[in-house]
């Protein structure tokens, strides 16, 4: 059994749903979401196993963060690091447009089912 969840590094968008492009994109493959954005917690780095991310400035940042937090247990690594595809980082497609928004969820979705195959 797997509990999972989403936070942003920052906290820009806390308390907000995702993009609208987002939201489509996860309607047009079936999937509804009321997630709102929040900012890990140094709860989160000492609760979960692993902790992925998109991107280098991602990884820096938890790292730095996790450094700062009594009894981590997270593995902190990128999530492309389990693409079949070996496209590494997964890039914000906030500033494309909606094809931006399928192809990152492509990456995620092959990415997640790698690392589950992974540690199952």
């Amino acid at each position: 059994q797997w509990r999972t969840d989403s936070a942003a590094v920052s906290d820009w968008n806390v308390g907000r749903f995702p993009d609208s492009r987002a939201l489509n994109c996860l309607r047009d493959h079936g999937i509804e979401t009321a997630h709102k954005a929040r900012q890990i917690t140094k709860e989160d780095f000492q609760t979960f196993d692993h902790i992925l991310c998109m991107d280098e400035s991602n990884l820096r940042d938890l790292n730095r963060k996790s450094n700062q937090v009594k009894d981590c247990k997270a593995k902190i690594e990128l999530l492309g690091t389990y693409d079949p595809q070996k496209q590494l980082i997964i890039e914000d497609p906030y500033y494309g447009n909606e094809k931006d928004f399928e192809t990152v969820y492509e990456q995620c979705v092959r990415c997640c089912k790698a690392f589950l195959e992974k540690y199952h």
